[in-house]
């Protein structure tokens, strides 16, 4: 393991050891002078509490100096002098700590073993305490995992870490986050999997896991565990079917019906309608409202459902409107919005979305699957090529893989021959068809014809001419499940669209969209217990993860012949 690219981020353990103790309890038996101290340290003052301790253990004896130096230590330790921190621990009696001081003396220790590269000697400190006192909690996980990641134990150090998250906010909780993604992300398919397995039922950490199972292809070893605060209330539909069909009473879907967004809204709507008309069964009342595709116009619709009387509601589906909703203090008819926003829904509702962000996490993990560890990534300048190519950098990067370089290409692709000159295994192309097709002989000619190509869902879009499609032969891309498998309550995909523009085409990834938008609403509390099986939707299949997002597994095609075809075992 090379420490440099897998260290947490100095920044982040810093900076919860330095603020994360701002309060301190004090202890009954401290002395009034020595309270005064520790008080200081509550209100964050700690050189000012490490002096005042300091000068306090000079006329101390015994235990009672031992503990004003310990808590000194602390202090000094927080205010960013590690070096007199460590000569006061070495002026102690460490057998006439307890409490607090015995801890905050333990967890200095268990510091300076893991900057000693001891994380042995550090772990072995950390697990000798069953309560941590409550202010030394964030510190103590933190170096927990500091420790574990020290002796090569990724995926317990990601879960000392997700531990942290309670006790952690702001920039900390953001930082350790994105940690825990790092961290998961270079734990090896196998141990992923068995070490997720045996973690303990009601471990929150097991949804982290789980979602970097699914981002990967791999199977589920039980569902996700969701707090029941985190979904709808289902209490007041009607009893389940025995394929788990329990539709609320009346849903209203918001949609920019006008607007710059009603084009793709059209495809949307029409596959939520044949995804309801298809079943037989008791349907919900059905309202659809003009949001015309504004924050205010998705906030007015949203009130005129709640004063309709709806029970769920379906949008909206501009990233401006989901943000202005969900940014609402009080939402009382649970949200399924058909776009992820800025932020994570608040409890009881969800998100699901068509992003390109999952396209470029994606084609990460094809290609990792496929020991391909060196990419070229060539995307298009808009907002849906970038946003691919900066999720697939990531992803890949983290999971060990090594971007040679990143491309963007205008709609009508120029010569970048010179750009291709590189050693490359594979290429990730977050472009449309047409400027694939320019770009293949480019990529032949550099002699990347034989590398592993995988492009975005983009690709699809401007093709439809075998005869020109035919340069795009070989190329991998996340497809709709619909496209090659039968969907419940859909007709075959090339026979919907036949007769229904709105399926045909660059739509027809929408309009499974809204097909499965409707079947979310229909079988949530089923996709609530979904194992490796998944809920079988059009796009794919779908998992709820404890956030409130549906996570998606598409299928994987490829073109052939100037077709697109299936590709079977297509992880």
């Amino acid at each position: 393991m090379k420490n440099a690219s897998l260290r947490l981020s100095a920044l982040s353990l810093s900076l919860a050891l330095l603020t994360s103790c701002a309060t301190t309890t004090v202890t009954p038996t401290a002395s009034p002078a020595h309270q005064a101290a520790l008080a200081q340290l509550e209100g964050g003052q700690p050189r000012e509490a490490a002096l005042a301790l300091e000068t306090q253990a000079g006329s101390l004896r015994g235990a009672a100096r031992s503990q004003a130096l310990a808590d000194a230590a602390w202090g000094w330790h927080l205010a960013g002098d590690g070096a007199r921190a460590q000569s006061l621990l070495g002026q102690l009696n460490s057998r006439h700590l307890s409490g607090a001081s015995s801890q905050r003396y333990q967890l200095l220790q268990a510091i300076q073993a893991v900057a000693a590269s001891q994380p042995a000697q550090a772990l072995t400190l950390l697990g000798s305490a069953s309560t941590v006192h409550a202010p030394l909690q964030a510190p103590w996980l933190l170096t927990t995992a500091a420790a574990h990641q020290a002796q090569g134990d990724l995926f317990a150090a990601a879960a000392a870490l997700s531990r942290a998250l309670p006790v952690l906010d702001g920039a900390q909780r953001t930082q350790a986050q994105a940690d825990i993604q790092r961290l998961l992300a270079r734990v090896d398919d196998t141990t992923l999997r068995d070490r997720s397995a045996a973690l303990a039922v009601g471990d929150a950490f097991y949804n982290q896991a789980g979602r970097a199972l699914i981002a990967r292809g791999l199977s589920l070893p039980r569902p996700l565990q969701l707090d029941p605060a985190s979904l709808p209330d289902f209490s007041k539909r009607a009893t389940a079917e025995r394929d788990g069909y329990r539709p609320p009473a009346r849903i209203a879907v918001l949609l920019p019906l006008s607007g710059q967004l009603a084009t793709a809204a059209g495809p949307v709507r029409d596959g939520l309608l044949a995804g309801y008309y298809a079943e037989h069964r008791r349907r919900p009342e059905l309202q659809f409202i003009d949001t015309a595709g504004t924050a205010a116009g998705a906030l007015a619709a949203y009130d005129r459902a709640v004063a309709a009387g709806a029970d769920y509601v379906i949008g909206p589906l501009g990233r401006d409107e989901v943000d202005a909703l969900f940014a609402r203090s009080e939402l009382p008819v649970p949200v399924q919005a058909l776009n992820h926003g800025r932020t994570l829904p608040p409890q009881g509702h969800l998100a699901f979305s068509l992003a390109p962000e999952d396209d470029g996490v994606m084609a990460a993990e094809f290609l990792l699957a496929r020991e391909r560890g060196k990419a070229l990534v060539i995307h298009s300048s808009d907002d849906n090529g970038r946003r691919a190519a900066a999720a697939f950098t990531s992803q890949f990067t983290q999971r060990g893989g090594q971007v040679l370089a990143s491309v963007a290409v205008s709609d009508t692709p120029a010569d970048i021959s010179s750009q291709l000159q590189l050693p490359a295994e594979a290429v990730f192309l977050a472009v449309r068809g047409p400027q694939a097709r320019a770009l293949a002989p480019q990529l032949a000619l550099a002699g990347l014809a034989g590398a592993t190509r995988v492009g975005s869902s983009q690709l699809t879009l401007g093709t439809g001419k075998p005869e020109d499609d035919q340069a795009l032969d070989g190329i991998a891309f996340p497809d709709e499940r619909w496209s090659s498998q039968r969907v419940d309550g859909l007709p075959a995909a090339n026979e919907l669209a036949a007769r229904l523009p709105t399926a045909r085409g660059a739509a027809a990834r929408l309009f499974a969209f809204g097909h499965d938008a409707w079947k979310i609403s229909a079988y949530l509390p089923r996709l609530a217990t979904s194992t490796d099986q998944g809920l079988p939707a059009a796009t794919g299949l779908l998992y709820l993860d404890g956030s409130g997002q549906v996570l998606r597994r598409p299928v994987w095609s490829t073109f052939s012949g100037g077709h697109a075809q299936p590709i079977v075992d297509g992880r």
